[in-house]
């Protein structure tokens, strides 16, 4: 596949977070995920070039340069919508203009690539003017270096004046906007950006789609219903009267689906308006069945407005 306009033709409903290559995951046990992700049908990876810039003794770009080398390997890149995010490694931080051209140049390095489908500015830089950053985003689509624009970490106030001016100039405009956004919305903000998605037309790509693993009951079977979770628990915040309803509400339509509550939770995300796909996070293939029954699963009326009711109530404390 050679672009991605953010209509998603062929676009597998779930896709691959690269976040843990190079990370949790070394080489041999990234292909192994993507592998396997991409043998079941999978072909939407997302990725970006700080990915993973925090484990000691790396310094950014480390899951870019696994991918492109299963990319070589595999010899699929035709087959694959290649998405990656600049704006945040550490040699090219920000979205002024150069580090815009310097950082894409320096991914399609690593990914082993003369493109990338879609390009994500993975953070606000209020530091540059944000008509500098849309130009140089419009000057690689041009080039042919990016098929399409996509929005991470920006304020929905931030993403309306991103496209007027791409609008106004006749720029490229975004096609894809990536959120925090799952079945436990906890923010106004997640949801003004989910209004600006469908103002905008902008397809939509969440991420932490499992509430950074709660929803997913990967820890233990259950959540601890003391509400007392492990300190390691980068999900803590969601054990909470309305976070726990979730779960249980997800385990009673899983029990009678017979899968998984994860499974169920990625069912439903998949089932909001500008969904195009889910990014979820795999650390080995035996955790890809649930990830792709949940790209296959359809939730009946009376379990999308239960689940819908949930999503509604925000988060107490």
């Amino acid at each position: 596949m050679t672009l991605f306009d953010g209509r998603g033709t062929g676009a597998f409903p779930v896709a691959l977070d690269g976040s843990v290559f190079g990370s949790t995951c070394d080489e041999p046990a990234s292909h192994a995920v993507l592998d396997a992700y991409a043998d079941a049908g999978g072909n939407v990876i997302d990725t970006a070039d700080s990915y993973s810039a925090w484990v000691p003794g790396n310094s950014g770009g480390e899951s870019e340069a696994i991918v492109g080398s299963w990319l070589a390997r595999r010899r699929n890149r035709d087959r694959v919508i290649l998405a990656t995010k600049i704006g945040k490694h550490p040699r090219f931080p920000g979205l002024s203009a150069g580090t815009v051209v310097a950082a894409v140049d320096a991914s399609l390095v690593r990914l082993g690539t003369d493109r990338v489908d879609l390009c994500v500015a993975h953070a606000d830089d209020p530091g540059t003017p944000l008509e500098e950053t849309v130009a140089a985003f419009d000057a690689q689509v041009r080039a042919g270096k990016i098929g399409a624009v996509g929005l991470s970490e920006f304020t929905a106030g931030r993403v309306r004046e991103w496209v007027r001016i791409a609008r106004d100039n006749g720029y490229s405009l975004p096609t894809v906007l990536q959120p925090r956004y799952h079945l436990v919305r906890r923010e106004t903000a997640e949801r003004d950006l989910v209004a600006v998605a469908a103002g905008e037309r902008l397809a939509v790509m969440p991420y932490f789609s499992a509430s950074s693993g709660f929803l997913s009951a990967r820890y233990q079977g259950r959540p601890d219903r003391r509400g007392e979770p492990r300190a390691d628990r980068s999900d803590a915040h969601y054990f909470s009267h309305a976070g726990l309803w979730a779960f249980d509400a997800l385990e009673t339509i899983a029990l009678e689906r017979h899968v998984k509550p994860a499974v169920v939770a990625l069912a439903w995300l998949r089932a909001q308006p500008g969904v195009l796909a889910a990014i979820v996070t795999v650390r080995s293939p035996d955790q890809l069945p649930d990830m792709i029954a949940g790209a296959r699963l359809d939730l009946g009326a009376r379990e999308r407005a239960a689940l819908d009711e949930i999503s509604e109530t925000e988060l107490d404390d």
